[in-house]
């Protein structure tokens, strides 16, 4: 897949979270064709091989990975932290780590609520917390949080994880403000009914296909290359007067819930 070039992602520091496989897979492949230097996590310790094998047989540098369950905030900061050192101060974070796993109303308990909020929310604000000083000190950057149409569509069986989504945009403006002085950037990109390997082995039902298609404006399914394409504008600086946004990218299936 063919991306525009953004003559200022080059050389720039991207950290992906959740970027082994899926829509983050795409971002990863995305930025290293930019010829930046990119990072991303995974939850298991050899996750990133395949991945940094494609990446590196397709004539770019090999992507820095490291091993981490985001939800550990302590060594999630630590890995951040490594890749500062190693790399140079993040200038493009795209927060990306998290699972839609369903699940009915009745079967949550409380701890697997806090897990919902800690796997799909809390590691967001940390991630940030962890890179804006070393973001402004090298003249800042842009942040995209991943966010999600479900919670705007009432997707039913996924409470814990639309609540968190639905917070992502709490999270998105309120950080935008308060780091706008420090000429850092903050967006959220909020994908759409997107075709992934998991989605399609977990979730997808082809003969729904059409179902989705009715619902959206446009009449394609989406792929993770419409998001990373969306993604490498809000990164660059062809962007920068762009911050607190909520960007939908969902052939327009939002508009669903509001047509009369």
């Amino acid at each position: 897949m063919h991306y525009t070039l953004y003559n200022s992602l080059r050389d720039r520091v991207v950290f992906i979270s959740g970027g082994s496989s899926g829509i983050g897979a795409e971002l990863v492949r995305a930025f290293a064709a930019q010829g930046s230097k990119v990072a991303f996590c995974g939850t298991k310790p050899e996750g990133g091989k395949p991945l940094i094998g494609e990446v590196v047989a397709a004539g770019h540098p090999a992507p820095w990975y490291g091993a981490c369950d985001v939800r550990d905030v302590a060594a999630y900061q630590a890995l951040l932290a490594r890749v500062v050192a190693e790399l140079g101060p993040v200038r493009v974070l795209v927060n990306n780590a998290g699972r839609d796993d369903r699940h009915r109303m009745e079967e949550v308990t409380s701890a697997f609520w806090d897990d919902r909020l800690a796997l799909n929310l809390k590691h967001y604000f940390f991630a940030i917390q962890a890179v804006a000083p070393g973001m402004e000190e090298a003249g800042g950057g842009s942040v995209i949080n991943m966010g999600s149409v479900s919670w705007m569509r009432g997707r039913p069986n996924l409470v814990g994880y639309t609540t968190a989504k639905a917070g992502i945009l709490g999270l998105t403006r309120t950080l935008a403000r308060e780091l706008g002085a420090r000429k850092i950037r903050v967006n959220a990109l909020v994908p759409g009914a997107i075709v992934t390997e998991r989605q399609t082995t977990l979730h997808r039902d082809p003969s729904a296909d059409k179902e989705f298609l009715d619902a959206q404006c446009l009449k394609t399914r989406l792929d993770p290359g419409h998001v990373a394409r969306a993604t490498l504008f809000l990164a660059a600086d062809d962007s920068d007067g762009m911050t607190g946004q909520h960007v939908l990218v969902d052939g327009g299936i939002a508009q669903q819930s509001v047509v009369t």
